[in-house]
């Protein structure tokens, strides 16, 4: 019989068992693994559609899906759906159409995108002046079942529900670039709380499309270092001067340590903690002292019963934007006083690009697999370090050292922040 484990307050230890992993590193943990820990960067030219007049031609786009036809919905479809089928396998739980606990998924907000209804317009057309209603019973009666179904959102997750057998209603959610790690602790919340045993968390993310690149270049929040792609992402430098999107998927797949240890499942980590503070002060800026940022870390450690000084490695939101990069800055310094100058602090962001939605569970994974291996991921294009952000950056070239605990940032345009403990299994 195995003996109830439960954490400081009393609640059931929430642990993993099961990650999947797709990015523009490659399909599956090991070539991710390999290829973020050797500094190899997977952001290159953009090859989906032509990129002429735009400031910004580069981005970690995933190339070898064949979906059509292409769509932000269905390639974050198809990426979920092989992150899943992973982390399923892997946790060896249930069935690959019979998941044993609800779904919480991170996707993007569905908007249906130019070339479908640039498809509906020209059909509408047909020689003559469109009207509202011409565009309407074309759409009516044209073939575009499919292409709406894509674009409602939540049906990404209905079709992951109906396709991995996971119970109960599936939950879709957005919250900006923090909504990966929001999808993992609403698992966390639902197994505390004795709803289930286990939790299918997942975040996805295909909307690298010519739409989304202008606004966010209209936002003035994308990098036009397009020459060398490689080079254009640099967190935490003098020289950074935007973000580089990017497209994936991680899916995790979390238990009670109660319930995984009576199966024999073999414990890839603990999700020790989650903390989480709201910002209004505006769209997409955050409030300049970092008050709801440094809130949403200091929860997270109280909810892990961890000090500063009990952290290992921070697996930085580092989005490489000028403004995010100084606030996370001033908000982990203001939490960890001196102790942020020794504690390694590196952005998986350089290497892979922003995954957006999909960033928080993406990283998550990558911190497990941190503390699994004993290997910290490098911050690459560290070359001319910011004299007002004294950091270790673990600058180049991965470290090799004992990791036990790591604090994870995803913090989300529109206020949205949410930090994650994530340690080792419990001796």
């Amino acid at each position: 019989m195995v003996q109830a484990m439960r954490d400081w307050t009393g609640r059931p230890v929430v642990v993993v068992t099961g990650i999947g992993i797709v990015t523009s590193l490659g399909r599956g943990m090991a070539d991710n693994w390999n290829n973020l820990t050797a500094g190899a960067s997977g952001i290159h030219e953009i090859r989906r559609f032509s990129t002429e007049g735009l400031s910004t031609k580069i981005a970690g786009t995933i190339d070898d899906f064949e979906v059509d036809p292409i769509s932000a919905p269905g390639l974050a479809r198809a990426f979920a759906v092989e992150s899943v089928s992973e982390a399923i396998a892997q946790a060896g739980i249930g069935s690959s159409s019979s998941f044993p606990g609800p779904l919480f998924l991170a996707t993007p907000p569905a908007e249906v995108e130019w070339p479908a209804r640039i498809g509906v317009y020209e059909c509408a057309r047909n020689g003559a002046p469109v009207t509202q209603a011409a565009l309407k019973q074309t759409a009516r009666e044209g073939d575009y079942a499919e292409e709406h179904a894509l674009f409602l959102f939540g049906q990404v997750g209905e079709y992951l529900a109906d396709r991995f057998g996971t119970q109960g209603q599936p939950v879709s959610l957005s919250t900006a670039c923090a909504s990966g790690a929001t999808a993992i602790q609403l698992g966390v919340e639902a197994i505390r709380r004795g709803e289930t045993d286990a939790a299918l968390c997942v975040g996805t993310d295909g909307s690298v499309h010519a739409e989304s690149l202008i606004r966010f270049s209209l936002l003035s929040a994308l990098s036009t270092r397009n020459t060398p792609p490689h080079e254009a992402s640099r967190p935490f430098s003098k020289d950074r001067d935007g973000f580089v999107m990017a497209e994936g998927s991680a899916a995790l797949v979390l238990e009670s340590y109660d319930a995984a240890k009576a199966r024999g499942a073999r414990i890839l980590g603990v999700v020790r903690g989650c903390g989480e503070r709201a910002d209004d002060f505006h769209r997409t800026r955050s409030t300049p002292d970092g008050k709801p940022v440094i809130g949403a870390i200091r929860n997270a450690l109280a909810d892990a019963d961890v000090a500063p000084d009990q952290i290992d490695y921070i697996n930085a939101h580092g989005t490489s934007t000028p403004e995010n990069d100084k606030i996370e800055y001033l908000s982990l310094s203001t939490v960890f006083g001196d102790e942020l100058a020794t504690t390694p602090i590196s952005s998986n962001k350089s290497i892979v690009g922003h995954t957006l939605t999909a960033a928080g569970a993406v990283e998550a994974a990558f911190s497990l697999m941190t503390i699994g291996t004993g290997t910290i991921p490098p911050t690459i294009n560290y070359r001319t370090p910011d004299p007002e952000m004294p950091l270790d950056v673990v600058p180049n070239a991965k470290r090799d050292c004992t990791v036990a605990t790591v604090l994870s940032n995803s913090f989300g345009f529109g206020g949205q922040n949410v930090c994650l403990v994530l340690s080792a299994e419990p001796a």
